[in-house]
């Protein structure tokens, strides 16, 4: 008799720690109410946030139409996503997020509102997307406040890396864009050194808007190299502690080349 093949174990460096959080009752009950119509149902590997690695989401399905497609990797709460519908009815925006009370803080934001171009899923967006999602079929992908993981040592847990930025220019759209901000000036530099470094993406503000306070600190020598502020993109409660800080938040934009399937 033949064996069941053994359980997928995905073994990865996540960029994220699942935070716990209680919900207030408003919350769970929006997700209780509205969850099944917002919060998409996809197949997980075991009781974690990792997808099944076979699966393809039908995004057209899923909102019901066609309609450009803009991704955004740890959504929170659901500012971006909420308001950016709200502005954009004609786009679908799907928010992945790994933490619980921000998914229903979205569905909340999503009915209080009226969106209905908005789905969710709650999983590890970095080992789903690839798979999930087809080559060329996102318009753009937004980054905003990934966890900066500071220390050194913990470096190699961010999420913008060389081999993920790879993986989200072959999602983009030919001229789509991966918009990315931070408060940490050494993750900015990341971001802007990841994207000018990727064959598929090209960064359209290269040289420009040189920070002087970055003559003796940016790594590279070079400076400059960040856009400006996206519009598109609301203060959240992230961005206010940052300048609260003292920190300066960055914005780079990462923009597919044309050709880059044929190079």
């Amino acid at each position: 008799m033949s064996q069941p093949d053994p359980p997928v174990h995905l073994a990865r460096t996540r960029s994220f720690t699942r935070r716990s959080g209680r919900m207030v009752e408003r919350h769970h009950r929006a997700l209780a109410e509205h969850g099944p119509h917002y919060l998409l149902d996809v197949p997980m590997v075991g009781e974690g946030t990792t997808v099944e690695p076979s699966f393809a989401l039908n995004v057209a399905a899923a909102f019901g139409r066609s309609a450009p497609l803009v991704v955004e990797i740890g959504s929170g709460g659901g500012d971006c996503a909420v308001h950016a519908a709200g502005e954009h009815p004609d786009w679908n925006f799907l928010a992945i997020e790994v933490w619980v009370p921000g998914v229903a803080q979205t569905v909340a934001k999503a009915v209080h509102e009226g969106v209905d171009n908005v789905r969710l899923i709650c999983a590890d967006a970095a080992q789903a997307l690839p798979s999930m999602l087809g080559p060329g079929s996102v318009r753009e992908v937004w980054t905003f406040f990934p966890d900066p993981w500071p220390k050194l040592k913990h470096h190699k847990r961010r999420l913008v890396q060389p081999d993920f930025a790879g993986k989200i220019a072959e999602l983009l759209e030919p001229e789509g864009n991966w918009r990315l901000a931070t408060d940490w000036a050494g993750y900015a530099w990341q971001f802007r050194d990841v994207v000018e470094g990727c064959s598929g993406l090209t960064n359209p503000y290269a040289g420009r808007l040189a920070d002087p306070g970055d003559i003796d600190v940016d790594p590279r020598g070079d400076h400059g190299g960040f856009a400006p502020r996206f519009e598109g993109r609301v203060q959240t409660r992230f961005e206010r502690k940052g300048l609260a800080a003292g920190r300066v938040v960055r914005d780079v934009v990462g923009t597919r080349h044309v050709d880059s399937r044929h190079l």
